[in-house]
C-alpha cells in the first residue's frame, strides 16, 4: 500500500477506532491472539498509535561482534515514515528505548515505538510527544546487557506473531497486531461496527432498552 494510502488509513483509525473494537473484529475473523502483553501500556493515557510494524530482534547479553548495541543503530536508521519500532525484550530489566532514539525516529517520520520491556528518558520522550508504549520507565542502560541481533524479520511477542508490514494499533486499552493481508477488511468492518455503536449510544441516550437496541442494531 503506497504511503499516501497508509497515511489516510492510519488517520482514520486514530480518529474513529479504538483497540477494543479492532480486537472484536479480529476475533470475529478468526484472529484470536493478536493483543500484545497487557503490561505494554502508553506512556500517557491519550497516546494513540497506528502504523506499520518494523520488528526488531533483541537478545540478552553482550554483542558477539564487540559492538555496544549490535544492530540497534542500523535498525533505528532504517525506519521509514509511518513505521513502528517493535521489540520483544521479554520484560528484561533495562531500557530498550529512550529520548535520543525517539528523536531520530521522529525525524525519519516513524509513527512510534512498542516494546515488551522498559523505556527511559521519560520527560524527553513526553516533550517530543512521540507515541511510546512499554512496561513503564526504568533507567537501567541496555549497554552490555542486551543488543539487537536483527531487524525487519518476523518476531513473536508472548506468542503473538509480528511480521514486517503488519499494522500495529495501540491506545490506553492495549496494543494489537493486524496481519497485513487482513488490514483493509478489518478496518472496514471496525469502522462499520464503530458507527453502529454510535447509533446504539444515541439510542440509549434516548431511553431505548439494551434488549431492544441489540435486536435493532446487533451491536453491543
Amino acid at each position: 500500500m503506497p504511503p499516501t494510502q497508509d497515511q489516510a488509513l492510519f488517520a482514520a483509525m486514530k480518529k474513529e477506532l479504538f483497540s477494543a473494537i479492532l480486537g472484536d473484529v479480529l476475533d470475529q475473523m478468526g484472529f484470536r491472539s493478536q493483543f500484545l502483553p497487557a503490561a505494554v501500556r502508553p506512556m500517557r493515557p491519550d497516546m494513540v498509535l497506528a502504523g506499520r510494524a518494523m520488528p526488531v530482534v533483541h537478545v540478552p547479553g553482550a554483542p558477539p561482534d564487540g559492538s555496544r548495541f549490535g544492530k540497534m543503530l542500523q535498525a533505528l536508521d532504517s525506519m521509514r515514515p509511518g513505521e513502528i519500532y517493535v521489540v520483544d525484550g521479554a520484560g528484561a530489566p533495562y531500557a530498550l528505548w529512550g529520548e535520543l532514539m525517539s528523536t531520530r525516529a521522529q525525524k525519519l517520520g516513524a509513527a512510534g515505538a512498542v516494546m515488551n520491556g522498559f523505556h527511559r528518558d521519560s520527560n524527553g520522550i513526553l516533550a517530543l510527544k512521540f507515541p511510546t508504549f512499554s512496561h513503564g520507565a526504568y533507567a537501567q542502560d541496555v549497554n552490555g546487557r542486551g543488543y539487537v541481533a536483527d531487524f525487519r524479520v518476523p518476531i513473536r511477542m508472548d506468542g503473538v506473531e509480528v511480521m514486517p508490514g503488519d499494522v500495529i494499533f495501540g491506545d490506553l486499552d492495549g496494543v494489537l497486531v493486524i496481519p497485513a493481508a487482513a488490514v483493509e477488511a478489518v478496518v472496514q468492518q471496525a469502522l462499520e461496527k464503530a458507527r453502529g455503536e454510535n447509533r446504539v449510544r444515541h439510542a440509549f441516550a434516548e431511553g431505548m432498552s439494551a434488549v431492544e437496541a441489540f435486536e435493532r442494531y446487533q451491536v453491543m
